[in-house]
């Protein structure tokens, strides 16, 4: 009997990043992305930041801030607010893979400076069929990956904060046993943590007063990922995020927000048998073997530090691995909203670029939000992506009741 290996799924699941096609000029010896396990945990929740490019680190505090920068939380205007979100993901390629996410927050304490946070996301890859050897079915499975987490954020000062998250992670890509026994599924589990930093100021440019934001997430750092009964450890996404934000008035109830993101895997590069070439031109398998072992072998943290200087190709190389991105949103009275931004990958690292564009509308207790990705690489699986959340003001819900 043939069992579909959570290795083939996992290797599909590396598309789900939207590693794209390499393109002409692109050598394969030197594509070379990262590579984690669950991957699913780097896809945008939100449309959002999703719509300025992918970016959140130091904008506005939104009931999504838990994806981007948690303690963001600690500035924002409402007291609560639960947010869900859905995105059909792949729709080019298959119509039933789609993530779902919840976040919500709650203000405590007296001084208006402390907040608790919580999300869940589940990643569905949809149903899958396995046949034997032969070709004949057997079995249909439905691989997911899902997340769940809390977070706590306080003000440190007036205008400075700082945030942890703990996150639990599941991913199962496939099942183990034998043909016989389809449902005796063995999924992997991971614990991982975010600490970030929030800072925004109020500087006067002329006779407006405006806002200054910067603010980093230092995500999923925590214990790898054991695919195959721990045969194939894989490393968490571990990230490191930096960003800064600043909003002008244009006129009254006119505000147009820019904002800048850069990113960076802190993960270490897999070793490629390219790189240990011999003089007669082959290859030194016994040394790539030992770098190959020593990569699976590699504690989370230790990988943090060696992601900064594993590339090949030195300092240059190791800059093409920040992904960066570009956004804007322009908001009449703080209910309507019109956004657009840019996400660039080096096209050695994956290739993804796009743009990304979405509106908003936003009532007392209701918040609408959509976006659309446009790839600007060639036939990449993320063209033409769509993103929905709606938002939940607690206050506003409050205030229509007649509550204080």
């Amino acid at each position: 009997m043939k069992v579909f290996s959570k290795i083939a799924i996992l290797a599909t699941v590396a598309l789900l990043t939207g590693v794209t096609a390499l393109a002409d000029d692109i050598k394969s010896e030197e594509f070379n992305p990262i590579q984690t396990g669950v991957t699913s945990l780097s896809i945008t929740p939100d449309a959002r930041g999703a719509s300025m490019g992918d970016l959140g680190a130091a904008t506005e505090a939104d009931v999504n801030s838990q994806f981007w920068n948690p303690s963001k939380y600690a500035f924002a205007y409402s007291n609560a607010g639960i947010g869900l979100s859905y995105t059909p993901w792949l729709r080019k390629i298959v119509n039933d893979i789609f993530l779902a996410n919840v976040a919500g927050y709650m203000k405590i304490g007296s001084g208006d400076n402390q907040a608790v946070s919580a999300s869940m996301r589940y990643f569905s890859l949809g149903e899958i069929s396995t046949s034997d050897a032969g070709g004949a079915a057997m079995a249909s499975i439905n691989p997911f990956e899902m997340s769940v987490d809390l977070g706590y954020s306080r003000k440190l000062s007036e205008k400075f904060s700082m945030g942890v998250a703990l996150r639990y992670i599941y991913s199962d890509l496939g099942y183990g046993g034998d043909g016989n026994n389809p449902d005796q599924t063995k999924g992997a589990s991971a614990f991982a943590a975010d600490i970030s930093g929030y800072f925004t100021t109020y500087p006067v440019i002329g006779r407006n007063e405006c806002q200054w934001s910067l603010g980093f997430n230092l995500s999923n750092v925590g214990s790898k990922v054991a695919y195959n009964s721990g045969n194939d450890p894989a490393f968490l996404p571990t990230n490191m995020r930096l960003g800064t934000a600043f909003t002008f008035p244009l006129a009254d109830y006119h505000n147009l927000t820019i904002a800048l993101d850069a990113n960076k895997l802190l993960v270490p590069a897999k070793p490629r048998q390219g790189n240990y070439l011999t003089e007669d031109g082959g290859y030194d398998y016994e040394a790539y073997s030992e770098a190959l072992q020593n990569w699976k072998d590699m504690s989370p943290i230790t990988g943090i530090f060696k992601s900064f200087s594993d590339a090949p190709g030195g300092f240059k190389e190791e800059l093409k691995e920040i992904n960066y991105s570009i956004g804007a949103e322009y908001a009449y009275n703080q209910q309507f909203f019109l956004r657009g931004g840019y996400f660039h990958e080096d096209k050695t690292k994956g290739n993804r670029q796009y743009f990304g564009f979405g509106a908003g509308f936003a009532m007392n207790v209701i918040r609408l939000d959509a976006s659309y990705m446009i790839a600007t690489a060639q036939q990449s699986p993320l063209d033409q992506t769509l993103r929905f959340t709606v938002t939940f003001d607690m206050d506003g819900i409050k205030n229509l009741f007649g509550r204080k």
